[in-house]
Order: structure tokens, then sequence, then C-alpha cells
């Protein structure tokens, strides 16, 4: 190491700092500071310093890579306390290395009382520190009475600070000033400031649990649908029995009841035979159980029924929102005829055949995903999730002849007026068989045909360009890359337009583009439509898993490896669902070998993934998992 090269170095930078520290000098001195003296000896220090480390040149000037790290790691460390020296020097930092910066603690108001908040009863954390998370839950802990928080200010430094602005130096009333300074900071300034450096970190808090809603949002209304199947939705309860919906392919509803699954023997005998003769009666496929009260005992009961039906399986869904749904305006006019526990029953069926449909009806932030959705500022949540949900309806694509009025109006160019006069039209005119029939719709004039149609599938319609993504303003261009590649629309009906991708490779994107007079992007959005007509997005996604047999959380052992579901995924982790009612923790130091700053980085809702089971507390009702140590045993 070339020691003396180093020391050269060194001396170099510190001449360097106190040439530039003679611009806060001058300012200084033009208003009238007293830190002009704490300038002006630091800059003193610097030139003494730095001239006696430079005056003996050294014999050699060679630099290895050790030498650079040195060097660039001292030269930070020596710019740092330099700089900050004149401000230790004049008492406006207390200490020279400064820890004293605000520090929210946390105390039980009842610390014998338990409660969820109980990891928070004795807190203490730096306010630049806190996590998003922590500072939602420490605030809904306050304001439910369990928490008393305070935020401590480095209150000297402040106090300084103040007296710094007020005074004038060598005035005659300049302890009165001060005095009056000090009081207002303690009275005034402080209590202030602490207001807003939380309202701050609220604020923050707030917008990166809507980002994290937002995250969370997408992946769920995109889940796989569970179609072409009768489905059978199950809303469980304890006093007021389970609610019982069967529902076609289509989403009709073919029949209801309510059954008595924890009642006497008989009454879960009556049940059983019940639910028995509706599978039967209507060829029920599936079966989607809400995971609400009672849910472990439906699925009990559900599981032991179709033992002996290997064609019949089951899915707990989550119900978040459901009875929402089902008391609002827009149920009553969907299903005036049935109670408001049997349109959950209905609404739950539905989630498993199209999620996307369903979850349309329900207002987003009460779909369940994320935390603390109700301590958001709702307006801004709103607009975030409602744009969310538009994005999805629109890169699915919505079959005009079955939309309901809740599910068009999210198409783009589309209102609540204009979508319920969709419907209308077709319940009194018949099924859509074109696309240019949609100019027909009341008040859906050509601006809004212009910015629906292409997200508005005619399934019926024999032009086969209805039911894809190509706009009607793009059907010629569409035409004739078919006519240019060799092709005919029949061959876009029959499904043997696999290998046009290769065909525009071979002939020459940006020729074939030029030639038909649009972009390439354009150009490959539409060949990808002409090889898949009719395509739903969300079906190259992972099915979602289907069960025929129950678990409980004391048949889990540690080093157990199973596949579940991801239900949520927050700032710490992620929840998966493996099936056991309870769902289970993946900390985000278990999501991955890699460091990744947010879970979402790896996964996302709805993902079927491996874990291992690492801990159970059947008491607490806690479960942890890992997907990091699920990797290692797969490789091994």
């Amino acid at each position: 190491m070339n020691k003396q090269m180093i020391r050269y170095v060194l001396g170099l930078v510190l001449l360097i700092e106190g040439a530039l520290l003679l611009l806060p000098l001058a300012v200084a001195l033009l208003y009238r500071e007293t830190t002009w003296k704490h300038f002006g000896l630091t800059i003193a220090v610097c030139l003494i310093l730095g001239g006696c480390m430079i005056i003996r040149k050294p014999r050699r000037r060679t630099l290895f890579p050790k030498d650079g790290f040195v060097i660039a790691a001292l030269t930070w460390i020596v710019i740092s306390l330099v700089g900050a020296l004149p401000f230790s020097l004049s008492g406006q930092i207390p200490r020279y290395i400064d820890a004293r910066r605000a520090v929210l603690t946390s105390r039980a108001v009842s610390p014998e009382t338990d409660s969820v908040y109980r990891l928070y009863y004795d807190f203490s954390c730096p306010a630049a520190q806190l996590q998003g998370h922590q500072i939602l839950a420490l605030n809904r802990g306050e304001k439910e009475g369990f928490l008393k928080l305070s935020l401590d200010l480095p209150g000297a430094q402040g106090a300084a600070l103040v007296c710094r602005h007020a005074l004038k130096p060598q005035k005659t009333v300049s302890a009165f000033v001060k005095a009056a300074a000090e009081d207002a900071y303690a009275r005034l300034i402080a209590p202030a400031a602490e207001r807003e450096l939380r309202n701050d970190l609220t604020g923050r808090a707030s917008e990166g649990a809507i980002q994290n809603f937002s995250l969370n949002l997408k992946p769920l209304l995109l889940q796989p649908p569970v179609k072409g199947a009768v489905t059978m939705g199950l809303d469980p309860g304890y006093r007021n029995g389970c609610k019982v919906a069967v529902v076609d392919p289509t989403g009709r509803v073919l029949d209801t009841a309510v059954v008595y699954l924890t009642g006497s023997q008989k009454k879960q005998e009556e049940a059983r035979a019940r639910l028995l003769s509706l599978i039967q009666t209507h060829g029920v496929r599936h079966i989607a159980i809400g995971n609400g009260t009672a849910s472990r005992e439906t699925e009990a009961l559900t599981a032991d029924l179709i033992r002996q039906m290997p064609e019949v399986s089951y899915m707990i869904v989550n119900e978040a929102g459901a009875s929402v749904y089902s008391a609002s305006p827009l149920a009553a006019e969907e299903f005036p005829e049935y109670d408001v526990n049997l349109r959950s029953a209905v609404s739950i069926a539905r989630r498993l055949q199209d999620p996307l449909a369903e979850l349309v009806k329900i207002e987003p932030k009460a779909i369940g995903v994320g935390q603390y959705q109700h301590d958001m500022p709702q307006k801004r949540l709103e607009e975030a999730l409602d744009g969310v949900v538009e994005d999805c309806v629109n890169a699915v694509g919505v079959d005009a002849n079955t939309a309901s009025p809740s599910l068009l109006r999210r198409v783009s160019g589309l209102t609540a007026v204009t979508a319920k006069n969709i419907v209308a039209y077709r319940e009194e005119n018949g099924a859509f068989t074109t696309r240019k029939q949609l100019n027909k719709v009341p008040k859906l004039g050509p601006k809004a045909f212009q910015q629906c149609a292409g997200f508005l599938r005619v399934p019926e319609s024999k032009d086969i360009l209805d039911n894809t993504a190509v706009h009607p303003e793009s059907y010629s261009a569409a035409k004739a890359l078919l006519g240019l590649m060799g092709c005919t629309l029949e061959d876009v009906k029959n499904g043997k337009l696999g290998d046009l991708a290769k065909k525009l490779e071979v002939y020459g994107k940006e020729q074939a583009a030029k030639e038909l007079g649009i972009g390439v992007p354009t150009m490959m959005d539409v060949a990808a439509e002409l090889m898949k007509p009719g395509r739903d997005v969300r079906d190259a996604l992972p099915k979602p898993i289907l069960r025929t047999d129950v678990m409980e959380m004391k048949d889990l052992k540690p080093g157990m490896v199973l596949s579940g579901t991801v239900r949520n995924v927050i700032d710490f982790g992620a929840f998966v669902d493996i099936g056991v009612h309870q769902d289970g923790l993946v900390h985000i130091s278990q999501v991955a070998d890699k460091f990744i700053r947010h879970p979402s980085e790896v996964v996302s809702v709805g993902d079927i993934v491996k874990v291992v089971v690492l801990e159970v507390d059947e008491k607490k009702k806690r479960i942890s998992l890992s997907m990091r140590q699920a990797s290692h045993k797969e490789r091994g």
C-alpha cells in the first residue's frame, strides 16, 4: 500500500474543502451571524492540516486498487467530519456525531390488556426508520385507545435554530429575545413540528399502502376463471344457517336453499341430504365456500360429502365484500326476489366462475387486499383502485351479450348510463350480432364507440374480427395482413395461424408494416389477436387449486412441503392459503434467496407457490412458512 500517496491525496482534499467553506463564511459575514468565526476556524484547520500533509511529496505516485478504495472511503469520512465541525462548534449540533433525531415512542394505555397491538406496547424507533405498516398500525392503535404515542424532537437543537434566526448579536434585548424564542419553540413550534411530522409520516405510509392495494388488486381481478361448469356457492353461518346457491356456467341462478350444518344431528343429516340432492339434480362440479364464520365446519362436511364423488371439487373463496354487495342497491336490483343472505351465496359462486365480472360489483376498498384500507384517504384510494379495475377490464375484454351493467361501465368510453342502455337494447332486440350494432344504442355516440369498440367482444358475429381486440378502424389492416401472409379469415376462425409470427419474422416486420401503412407495434398486436381470436389473457395464468379433501392446522408439521395460493401481499411478507382455513405468513426474509425490498418483486396475489412449514402456533393461530426453503428442497 502506498501510504505516502494516500496522505498526499487526503491533504489535497482538506485544502479543497477549506476553499469551499469560504462560501458559507461569506454568507455568515453578510448576515452578521456569529457562526462566521466557527467557519473561519474550520477553514484554518483545513489549510494547516492540508498544507502539512502535502508539503512532502510522495516518492512513488503509483496507485493500486487497494489504495483507491482506501482513499475513497477516507475522503467521504473526512468531508463529512470537517463539514459538520462548524455546526458542532457553534452549538447548532449539540453533539459532534448527532444521534438526536426525532424518535416515535409508543406505550400501552393499559399494559395488562391484551390486543393485536401488544408488539407496540413498549416501542421506540427513529421516525426516519419507521416502516409504512408500522406507522399505520401505531395510528390505529392510538385511535382505538390501546396506545399512547409521542414524538420526541431534538429540543436543544431546535431551540438553538430558532434563537439563531431571532437573535441579533450585541443587542441590549438579546436575553429577552432568547427567552422568548426558547419559550415559543417549547410551547408552539415543537408541537406544530410534531403534528406536521406525524402528518407527513402518515401521508407517506398511506400512499405506500394505496400503491400496495393497487398492486394486489390487479392480480386478484385477473385470477383465472373456472369456466364451463355448474357451481354451488356456500355462505357459511351458525345461527342463520348456511346459505346455498347453485348457478349455471353463465352465472344464472338455478336453485337456492338454506341448510344447517352445525345444528343437531338431525339437522346435519337433512343438510347433507339437501346438498347431495342439489349436486345430483343440477350436475354441480365445483363448490365455492366462503371463508367467513363457520367456514371450517362447512369445509369439513363438504369434503366428507364429496369423498365418493371424484368429479366434484371445492375451493375456499375469499368472501370479503360479499356482504357489502348483497346489501347494496345493485344486488337488490339484480336479485329482487332473493334474501340478502342468498345474494351473498350467489356472489361467492360467481367469484369462482369469473372473479373479474363479480368483483367489479364491489367497492374496491371492500375487496380485502392490503391493510388498513379504511384508514386511507378514501377519495385517493378510490381513484387509484378504480383505475386498476378499468385497466383489468379493458385488458380482458367484455362480452357485449352477457356482461352486466357493472362490468360494462368499467369499459373505456362507457358510462353507467350507456352501460345500462346496452343491456336494455339487447334485452329488447336480442343479442348483438355485429359490433356496428352498438352504434344503435341510445346515448352511445361515435366518440364513445371509437373508445369502447376494441374492448367489447361479440362472439355471435359472423365476422371473426368482432370477437377480437382488433379495433374496427384496423379491420382493413388486419385483412391486408392476412392477404400479405397468404391467409384468410377462415384460417382465423379455424385457428390455423399459429405460425403467423414466424411468417412475419421471415418476411420482415418493418417491411410488412410499411406495406400495410401501420406501425410495427400495431401490426404485432393485430397479429397476436388473429392467432388467438376470442382469447382470454387469464387463461395463460396458473389455474386455482381445487381440493377434494380437508386438512386442519393440527395436521401441519414443521418441514412439510405444501402448495398454496397467495392471498395477500404486504410490506413485510405474503399470506398464503395452504388449505387449513388459516392463512400462513411467508416473512419477507423467507420469500427469496436474494435481497428484495418488497415481496411483490417475487409474488403476486393468486400465484400458486410451494412452501415449507416452519412453525405452527395453534393457540395464536399463526403459521410460519418459507418459500426460500421450499425452493432449496426442490433443487435438492
